[in-house]
């Protein structure tokens, strides 16, 4: 019988941890932040015009979220060529691909290759 005290005592400390735990991400889906685009460090070209992908009411309501990482082929003049899915939530794929294909970046010698990433839904961890 001694046991049975420090079976429910373990319960309650994980309560208290899972609720430590949880509170940041509560506060998150209080405030959350529709939507994220990074695109990443080794990048040389400046975007000049973001288009910020369409976050479907329908998957937002849904508490749909993902990232999708798509590669971006940049002609000498700044528009894009050509997008291309990388990886991530499928769900997004065509939002993001429709947005980058809008992106404007700055004029540049050659033709190049930009790495972007978005996260629909909430602050990315």
């Amino acid at each position: 019988m001694p046991f049975r005290g420090l079976r429910n005592l373990s319960r309650i400390a994980r309560f208290f941890a899972l609720s430590a735990l949880s509170a940041p991400l509560l506060w998150l889906l209080v405030h959350p932040a529709s939507l994220f685009a990074e695109t990443t460090p080794k990048n040389a070209r400046k975007v000049v015009v973001r288009v910020d992908p369409e976050y479907p009411e329908f998957l937002r309501n849904g508490h749909f979220e993902g990232r999708v990482i798509v590669e971006a082929t940049v002609l000498a003049n700044g528009s894009v060529s050509n997008v291309e899915i990388k990886g991530g939530n499928p769900m997004f794929a065509e939002y993001a691909t429709k947005a980058v294909m809008k992106w404007k970046y700055a004029p540049a010698p050659a033709q190049t290759v930009e790495q972007i990433s978005f996260h629909f839904g909430t602050i990315p961890r």
